[in-house]
């Protein structure tokens, strides 16, 4: 039990550290913002490239999120740490968050991806927003088991009204890998933030 224990604070220790080493240099919060629009706004086209249908999904729903993500696997330590912006399409405003994750598990290297949510119920969004969110197992479990089926194109539902597209460097991914990740709003740019 204590080496487990062990484990998970080296594998946390590790997210927080990476977190911190992909975290942008820029100078200040409007900084930070800006490029995390920036972000925002080169994903969308490239997701709204490589499925078109999806533009049609995010411009309908309830709102989006959109992080970018760095993860590395280190022998039988993995990390990830990233920013994004959630998107309330009634109202127009932005919500800045963060997201962390680690795990156990054999593999090198880094793993460079992005993500979407689509919230289609009000209820998955506020929770998402304001509650921060936690994946867990059943997440990608889910998600695995409805992008086999093909039951959502292009997307996998990752809980009850979300639904998420995830890109790499090679395109579409086909299955979320999110578990172990919570998202959570950024104290720092919600602070000075009126969108």
């Amino acid at each position: 039990m204590a080496t487990r224990r062990r484990v998970i604070v080296a594998v946390m220790a590790g997210a927080a550290l990476l977190y911190g080493c992909v975290s942008s240099p820029t100078s200040g919060p409007t900084d930070k913002r800006v490029e995390i629009q920036q972000m925002r706004s080169d994903t969308l086209s490239d997701l709204y490239r490589a499925h078109p249908s999806a533009r049609a999904r995010v411009q309908q729903s309830v709102g989006y999120a959109v992080f970018s993500n760095v993860g590395v696997n280190l022998i039988l330590l993995s990390a990830m740490g990233g920013s994004g912006v959630a998107h309330d399409n009634r109202s127009g405003h932005d919500v800045y968050m963060k997201m962390i994750s680690g795990g156990i598990g054999l593999g090198l290297g880094v793993k460079d991806f992005r993500g979407v949510f689509v919230f289609s119920t009000r209820k998955a969004y506020d929770a998402f927003v304001n509650s921060g969110w936690e994946a867990n197992a059943q997440a990608d479990a889910a998600a695995i088991a409805e992008g086999k089926g093909g039951a959502v194109t292009g997307a996998v539902t990752v809980a009850p009204g979300v639904e998420l597209y995830q890109l790499t460097k090679n395109g579409l991914a086909l299955q979320a890998t999110i578990q172990g990740t919570k998202y959570y709003q950024d104290d720092e740019l919600n602070g000075n933030a009126r969108n």
